[in-house]
């Protein structure tokens, strides 16, 4: 959800101030550009320097810049018109009450006046300061005004006393930031599910039956999904990929896995996506041993696996089913076969035979499908690309 989102950090001067290095380090792996603002005590609990380097970007603190006998000015408006989403941490009492009032009297201030974004507010002060009714005032006017208010932690706090006042942990701010901008998009409030990766089916303990599949496509869809605003619970059988600390995640290994997790879960689910490379058989019988090399042969008898994405179409009573179809010939009519036989209300084909697309690569070029055979082609793109069309594609044909 922080991907390329631009996101202007003021700071305020109050302890928790140290806390923003983290801060400003977690926005910049979640992919945001970070500008950074600061009042001029901020300065007195964390380096300006150290806040610039992490977020590649001058920190401001003051109206005017003097530099070699130039003279130059903060513009606070375009500050305030660049910004996704103003972020206040920490927001001491003081600051608090400026905003509610309207005093504009610094630079931070300033951009917040002129902010035509959402404003998230994560404030941190002393056990009595927060409970103190001026502040509870203060911070319902600016619940009022529509900004966000990221509640305080209990803890320890500077003065020594214990209790609420602390400000929310970094991880913590950033999460509730990602679920704050998911809120009203056009898939908050809906359950899917994704399979991704390969299965690999045991021969011994040692040796298995795969594929090349690494679960890209997968992994892709999960993020485009939680960027739409689901909740997402991604099945994957064995690859390096990590997902987005949002998504509930699944490991697996084997087909049989697989499937139990699937059908576990599917009742919850309003939308399933199988883009897993499910293998189609799996040895009868897995070794206990490891098997050794002996004659010239080895005949291993294979029993089919089941299909998950036809159990689950089978299933379905209000769910939308996406299957996938990765052909090598006739692809067309093998993809429609697939989604006739398999219960699915879409599938999404792709070939081996188109440059840049299936397993491994970063690309992908695919036709969706739906159960009336309307067919949408597109162009060769970054799975990530691919992920967002086939999104759009789906939500077009839910119930509004």
């Amino acid at each position: 959800m922080l991907s390329s989102k631009r996101i202007l950090l003021g700071i305020t001067g109050g302890i928790a101030a140290y806390k923003t290095t983290f801060l400003t380090r977690l926005l910049i792996k979640a992919g945001a550009e970070v500008r950074i603002v600061m009042t001029e005590s901020a300065g007195d609990f964390v380096s300006p320097l150290t806040l610039a380097t992490l977020s590649k970007h001058e920190v401001l603190h003051s109206f005017v810049r003097e530099e070699e006998g130039l003279t130059d000015w903060n513009n606070h408006v375009e500050l305030g018109l660049w910004a996704d989403l103003m972020l206040i941490a920490p927001a001491t009492a003081n600051t608090l009450s400026k905003m509610a009032s309207g005093t504009c009297d610094n630079l931070l201030l300033a951009c917040y006046m002129s902010a035509k974004c959402p404003v998230l507010i994560a404030p941190a002060m002393d056990l009595d300061m927060y409970r103190h009714p001026a502040t509870r005032k203060t911070l319902d006017t600016l619940e009022e005004y529509g900004h966000g208010i990221i509640p305080a932690g209990e803890g320890e706090l500077a003065s020594g006393l214990h209790g609420e006042g602390r400000m929310a942990e970094p991880e913590d701010i950033v999460a509730y930031m990602e679920n704050y901008l998911r809120a009203g998009q056009p898939l908050t409030g809906m359950n899917i599910l994704i399979t991704a990766g390969p299965t690999h089916e045991a021969i011994d303990p040692v040796r298995f039956i795969g594929n090349h599949s690494t679960g890209k496509m997968g992994f892709a869809l999960a993020e485009a999904a939680l960027e739409l605003g689901a909740s997402v619970t991604l099945i994957s059988g064995p690859t390096h990929l990590q997902a987005d600390p949002s998504v509930r995640l699944i490991r697996v290994t084997s087909a049989l896995e697989m499937y139990t997790q699937a059908v576990n879960a599917f009742p919850e689910m309003d939308v399933v996506i199988g883009a897993a490379a499910v293998a189609d058989y799996r040895p009868e019988r897995q070794a206990r041993e490891k098997l050794k090399k002996e004659g010239e042969s080895l005949e291993l008898k294979l029993v089919r696996n089941p299909d998950i994405i036809q159990a689950l179409g089978e299933q379905k009573t209000t769910q939308y089913v996406v299957g996938f179809a990765l052909e090598t010939q006739n692809e067309l009519d093998f993809a429609k076969g697939k989604l006739q036989d398999k219960h699915l209300d879409a599938i999404v084909l792709n070939s081996l035979k188109d440059s840049g697309a299936g397993f491994g690569s970063d690309t992908n070029k695919v036709t969706f499908i739906d159960k009336n055979f309307t067919i949408t082609p597109f162009e060769l793109k970054t799975k990530a690309e691919v992920a967002r069309d086939i999104m759009h594609e789906i939500h077009k044909r839910l119930p509004k």
